[in-house]
């Protein structure tokens, strides 16, 4: 008997073996959810008008963090090619939105943020900033391809400050940031909206 092995030594390996397959697939479904929420609440590629929005932070009071940006368009607007988030504050809010080339729900948005844009030009300075690089929703050639596409003509660019993912607490895609005059956070939007929030939003900042 001294011998053989002992009994318990096949269930144990087929435990390890158990344990080891439960670990993957719990694995995998953390990296599944971590993926469902980095393109938002909404993943319709309909109209923008739609009722399905994100969830509203509180505003914050904080200094909004710096970063460079590097324009597609709207160079006029914000004064050059490459230029630093802060040297735009002082003169009006800024309505900040965090979108990528391949984020449907940043898609369903940009015709409302359009019309937003050719209402409020006047009053807040409207920016989208394309972080598909540091969220794997597409690179700087599709998000210029989607804002062709939908004739987007508000200012737009990118960032190579991955910073900006974690500085914004960026937790779904898109997002939005509501800046006021003075370069303070007043707002924040996490997933798509429509131009009705943007608008109420918008005014409560500028009646402030």
């Amino acid at each position: 008997m001294r011998g053989i092995p002992p009994v318990d030594q096949p269930i144990s390996h087929k435990n390890n073996r158990n344990r080891s397959k439960l670990r993957w697939l719990i694995s995998l479904a953390v990296v599944l959810a971590v993926a469902a929420i980095a393109c938002g609440s909404s993943t319709s590629s309909t109209g923008a008008s739609q009722s399905i929005i994100g969830d509203e932070s509180s505003s914050s009071g904080d200094l909004a963090p710096d970063f460079s940006v590097t324009m597609f368009q709207g160079q006029d607007v914000v004064g050059g090619q490459e230029v630093s988030f802060h040297s735009l504050f002082g003169d009006k809010p800024i309505v900040l939105n965090f979108w990528a080339g391949l984020c449907p729900p940043c898609r369903a948005e940009m015709p409302d943020l359009q019309a937003f844009n050719d209402k409020f030009e006047d009053r807040a300075l409207l920016l989208g900033i394309d972080l598909g690089q540091f969220t794997g929703l597409g690179n700087t050639d599709e998000a210029k391809e989607l804002l062709a596409e939908l004739e987007i003509t508000y200012p737009a660019g990118f960032t190579e400050d991955a910073n900006v993912v974690r500085g914004y607490q960026v937790l779904g895609m898109p997002t939005t940031i509501f800046i006021d005059a003075n370069g303070e956070i007043f707002n924040k939007w996490t997933g798509a909206l429509n131009r009705a929030v943007l608008e109420e939003k918008t005014l409560e900042m500028l009646a402030q």
